[in-house]
């Protein structure tokens, strides 16, 4: 029972992802990668707002390796603002 649980609570995650479609809405790649990390740090700000993209911003350093890729390939992040926050650690 467990497992179908896991699956259809990961179905439901998606499917909020994808369908959120707000003005300035992140891609698709970007919501499938960062969305462990939405659910374990922002999940109290509605995906795509203002709020959930400064939750994201304070907890930078505590995002997954997959989800700070997909920002840099997205553009929401640069590659020299994350190589600054790496070496001020």
């Amino acid at each position: 029972m467990t497992k179908i649980r896991t699956i259809l609570a990961s179905a439901v995650t998606l499917s909020v992802l994808v369908m959120s479609s707000q003005a300035g809405a992140v891609s698709l790649s970007v919501k499938l990668a960062c969305s462990s990390d939405y659910y374990a740090h922002c999940s109290q700000f509605t995906p795509d707002s203002p709020g959930v993209r400064k939750c994201m911003r304070s907890v930078g350093r505590n995002l997954s390796q997959g989800c700070i890729g997909a920002l840099v390939a997205a553009g929401e992040v640069s590659k020299s603002t994350i190589q600054r926050k790496v070496a001020a650690k």
